[in-house]
């Protein structure tokens, strides 16, 4: 018989039966043990979620009665009354100089960080100890960083970034503070770059390898800005925790009343300079602070709230707008 025949006569293949469909799993099936686990974890959840919403709603209601336009535009002066204090314009600027600068040393190191941890990591020991840094700085106290801080600008070599008396150096400075800040905000700035980088497929590192790009063009070109929604989130996060530090502000800045610049070069003198931020306003100025006016701490608490919800609102928005053209 040809091979022609025997294929005629074979008896056609059986049809592939369909799987049986999924029975969907609800938690009323589980255990006893884990719908308890599962019920303490939601009453958790809501308990947090309650917390939240009672400290954001109080300190919106009770700003509100006291906060206005006169106060975001007068400086604040000494008095015995709140109507005679002013407002608190410098502790804005002073908040906005210290988060810039410790953005413009935080963000550039943290990348740096998180490209050479997430796409390099060699020597494997070097990038396990920095690995291990990183987590560190993440769970230090702000204070012990305020007081390494204090130590290290009151060093004579590093005079020139801060006020001098009597050939004393006083540490204090707006650059001692956001340089400190900086490692506060560097933690979160490495943590989201990295979990950025790492989410991307390798095939996309292996197609630009494919093409002859090399494995820093590659980097620089291709995984850097896919991950652009991860780098705008951790620098929005950073610059929400350095705004709402109050140790090293206190420690490192002075708290003085209005800004105070240190002489020379109109940017050195800043840099060099003293001043307040709106953490540390609202310090002095609540009920058991010395300034012992609340109406004014109330204002300044919702000013500062209202900055940190948009920065909120800024992370959610533009991390969504990026994902979605980056994929469209």
């Amino acid at each position: 018989m040809s091979a022609t025949a025997l294929a005629t006569a074979a008896p056609p293949d059986p049809p592939i039966a369909a799987p049986p469909p999924r029975r969907c799993d609800s938690s009323a099936s589980w255990r006893l043990s884990d719908r308890l686990g599962l019920a303490v974890a939601w009453a958790l959840g809501l308990f947090f979620c309650a917390i939240t919403a009672a400290i954001v709603i109080y300190l919106l209601l009770e700003g509100l009665k006291y906060v206005s336009p006169h106060l975001l535009v007068t400086h604040p002066t000494a008095g015995f009354s709140e109507s005679q204090t002013g407002g608190f314009l410098d502790p804005m600027i002073g908040t906005a100089i210290v988060a810039l600068i410790a953005m413009a040393i935080a963000l550039p190191v943290g990348i740096s960080t998180a490209v050479w941890l997430s796409e390099f990591g060699r020597p494997t020991a070097l990038a396990r100890i920095v690995e291990s840094t990183v987590e560190m700085l993440a769970g230090t106290p702000s204070i012990v960083l305020a007081l390494f801080g204090a130590i290290v600008f009151e060093s004579p070599v590093l005079g020139f970034l801060s006020q001098t008396t009597n050939h004393i150096v006083l540490g204090r400075s707006f650059f001692a503070a956001g340089a400190m800040l900086s490692l506060v905000g560097l933690p979160l700035v490495v943590s989201s770059v990295r979990e950025g980088l790492q989410a991307i497929p390798s095939h996309v590192r292996e197609a630009s390898y494919a093409v002859g790009k090399s494995k820093t063009a590659t980097t620089r070109r291709v995984l850097l800005p896919a991950a652009r929604p991860s780098v705008i989130t951790g620098a929005m996060l950073a610059l929400g925790r350095v705004i709402g530090d109050t140790a090293i502000i206190l420690v490192l800045l002075g708290s003085t009343l209005n800004l105070a610049g240190a002489g020379g070069a109109p940017l050195l003198s800043t840099l060099r300079g003293q001043g307040s931020t709106m953490t540390s306003y609202i310090y002095d100025n609540a009920p058991t602070g010395e300034g012992n006016q609340p109406e004014k701490a109330y204002a300044a608490a919702f000013v500062l709230l209202v900055i940190v919800l948009v920065l909120n609102v800024v992370v959610d928005f533009t991390g969504r707008r990026a994902r979605r053209l980056q994929w469209s």
